[in-house]
């Protein structure tokens, strides 16, 4: 039995994982559960399903769990902190990491993870937007195995061939008949909505998506299409592919996740529901496959499949990670920075939505000319970081 320790429980993906364990109870146990904030939800999955470890973001929550489990006599040890985070990660007893922390705060405990050479279900881009050929190259060093969650890089990766697979990171295309992979995105709410209307767009409207069903933050990113723009940076590392192997298709339907172009004309696509359960299952039981707990694709029901260029000028901020990507390791470390601080400020009603766009280029361009800043070692990612977010709060206090 494999046992896993679930970063981000309390979110979207950390449900759909444990809604995969529900499903393969033979096969997985759950060691290790952390979270941001919610004391009430953790409580309630450490009654459920027992683990060693509950880990909380802050001090305070995880005070409060330690409190609520001890009335009960629960055997779960409540830790806090960054720290506890990483012990979680790190443990011998774990067998693969669920990196679901949204933002850059899941960059360490993941990093934990790939220098204790655990199997890492990656689905905080972020970290590969942050520390790229760093998070890479320790992969390789400390012999952790990374298998992508977002959709679109599982779908990709079930595209490849085995020896593809097998070479995350360091993978050459070209050599294995690779043409291009085609990142499929839905568009978001306003993809038909007309551009004059978009700077009244509320965080409401914005975090309604069509189809999928993220939290906040990722939900304005898909309205934005920045999450599309992350993607691109982190389909740039996991496939080790050119500027030129790279592109973008919305596809509204949200059922065809993504596809990779042969150079002898083929394409080979990867379909399905729209739900995470299904590239989660894979990437837990690689190279088998489980039950995901997701109905089968009924080709009768679906009316269409329909494809669209992406409008830069509706999707400013996807134009922007694309630039970052092929600019530099400061660019993508600073946008995604400067994202994270203008998609917050955005929720909290302090930007309109057309200013994130705006926030973003402006600190990306600003980071982008301090030649002094390294991009080096962990901590000198980690101090760019900081300063980029410094920067973009001070924007964003200058506009509201």
């Amino acid at each position: 039995m494999k046992k896993i320790t679930i970063l981000g429980a309390t979110g979207s993906i950390g449900a759909s994982t444990l809604s995969v364990i529900e499903h393969n109870r033979d096969d997985f146990s759950v060691y290790a559960l952390a979270a941001h904030s919610n004391v009430d939800k953790m409580y309630q999955l450490c009654l459920k399903w027992q683990p060693e470890y509950a880990v909380m973001a802050d001090h305070a929550s995880a005070l409060q769990l330690q409190k609520k489990l001890a009335f009960i006599k629960s055997p779960t040890s409540v830790l806090a902190g960054m720290d506890g985070l990483c012990e979680i990660s790190s443990s011998p007893k774990v067998d693969m990491v669920m990196a679901a922390i949204v933002g850059s705060s899941g960059l360490l405990p993941t990093m934990a993870a790939v220098k204790a050479g655990k199997r890492i279900l990656l689905a905080n881009k972020e970290s590969l937007v942050m520390s790229g050929q760093f998070f890479i190259d320790a992969a390789k060093q400390y012999g952790a195995q990374i298998l992508p969650v977002d959709s679109e890089h599982n779908a990709i990766f079930q595209c490849l061939s085995q020896n593809v697979q097998a070479d995350i990171g360091y993978c050459d295309l070209q050599a294995n008949g690779v043409e291009s992979i085609l990142l499929t995105g839905s568009g978001g709410p306003f993809r038909y909505s007309d551009i004059s209307t978009l700077p009244q767009m509320t965080p409401e409207m914005a975090i309604a998506h069509p189809n999928w069903s993220m939290g906040p933050k990722i939900s304005v990113d898909s309205a934005t299409m920045m999450n599309k723009g992350l993607e691109f940076i982190e389909a740039k590392w996991l496939f080790n592919a050119r500027q030129d192997q790279l592109k973008v298709l919305i596809h509204p339907q949200s059922v065809i996740h993504s596809m990779v172009q042969y150079n002898d004309g083929s394409v080979i696509a990867q379909l399905g529901e729209p739900d995470m359960c299904t590239p989660i299952a894979l990437s837990m039981s690689y190279p088998n496959r489980i039950l995901s707990g997701v109905k089968s694709l009924d080709f009768t029901q679906l009316a269409e499949l329909t494809f669209l260029a992406p409008d830069m000028s509706r999707y400013p901020c996807l134009q922007l990670a694309i630039d970052a990507c092929y600019t530099g390791q400061h660019a993508t470390t600073a946008i995604n920075a400067a994202n994270e601080v203008s998609v917050q400020a955005f929720l909290d009603r302090k930007l309109k939505f057309t200013d994130i766009a705006i926030v973003n280029d402006k600190i990306m361009s600003k980071v982008c000319r301090l030649s002094t800043l390294s991009t080096e070692s962990l901590e000198s990612l980690l101090e760019l970081d900081r300063i980029a977010r410094i920067y973009a709060e001070e924007l964003v206090a200058e506009r509201t």
